[in-house]
């Protein structure tokens, strides 16, 4: 569905993008970490084909991004934080304009308002939205044409964790509906719940790439397991067969509060790699 072959993008004499590739299959939901500044947003619009660049190529349903007709884009749904919302307008008029656009029966505007929960905000106007009724309008302009791949760009930026969590059931939904959908985050948390396979994109580069689990275990160095007991210890035991029997013993006798095994999250594999937090905002 997308593929990205030594893609480099740069502003000025700024270089912004080094050498990109991937490939996304459908009905995946893949995810580009990244934190503020790495070239998430560039990569999008390179991919939707806002934005030119400079070297490799691009194909989008197996057709250079450059040659893509307006049908071809009718197959695109993007959502981006300043892309697509009339502040003046209210939500069902905004989705109205939407559907003219691309001649879509009025019907879905409300069909599509009622899939975010945004029936009774249907004549408020944009612009005296909350943040998070401002992500669910854009998701229903972006759902309502039903697009065979969709764009996010941090789609649950700065919203609280129950509308994130509505958010991300949504996303869940179009994957199971055959979507194939490309998120920018950096969110570790969204990215290892949602995502089939995730790269770390720093400075530019890809510097990891893989299945949320294979990446965490790929950088498991320490291997160890560690139990709290109900009586407030703490105990510490190497990942190998030798620990097993104490380990077992302490199951059996139910001392065990709880376990965890120690394998790295995203943002301490990104970190390790770049010296960086997913969430550096400089």
């Amino acid at each position: 569905m997308i593929e990205v072959n030594n893609v480099h993008k740069k502003f000025n004499q700024k270089v912004v993008l080094k050498g990109i590739h991937l490939k996304i299959s459908k009905g995946e939901i893949f995810g580009l970490l990244g934190p503020s500044g790495a070239g998430k947003t560039t990569l999008i619009k390179i991919l939707t084909g806002q934005l030119e660049f400079e070297e490799g190529s691009v194909k989008i349903l197996n057709k250079s991004v450059k040659e893509l007709t307006g049908e071809d884009r009718k197959k695109l749904g993007i959502m981006m934080e300043q892309f697509g919302l009339y502040d003046r307008f209210s939500c069902m008029d905004n989705l109205k304009i939407f559907a003219e656009i691309y001649r879509i029966p009025y019907n879905k505007v409300k069909e599509s308002l009622s899939m975010v929960g945004l029936e009774a905000a249907a004549k408020i106007p944009a612009c005296k939205l909350s943040k998070g009724m401002r992500s669910r309008l854009q998701l229903a302009r972006v759902f309502m044409h039903t697009p065979q791949i969709i764009f996010l760009d941090e789609p649950t930026s700065g919203l609280d964790p129950a509308t994130s969590r509505a958010i991300h059931q949504m996303i869940i939904a179009k994957k199971e509906e055959g979507c194939t959908i490309f998120l920018t985050t950096h969110d570790m948390e969204e990215a290892t719940k949602l995502c089939d396979h995730v790269a770390l994109l720093n400075e530019g580069k890809i510097v990891e790439y893989g299945s949320p689990q294979e990446i965490c275990t790929k950088y498991n160095h320490q291997k160890r397991i560690r139990l709290r007991l109900y009586d407030g210890r703490n105990l510490d035991f190497a990942h190998a067969k030798d620990s097993a029997s104490e380990i077992y013993s302490l199951l059996l006798k139910e001392q065990v509060e709880t376990i965890h095994s120690s394998e790295p999250n995203l943002e301490t594999v990104f970190l390790e790699l770049t010296g960086r937090c997913l969430q550096d905002n400089e």
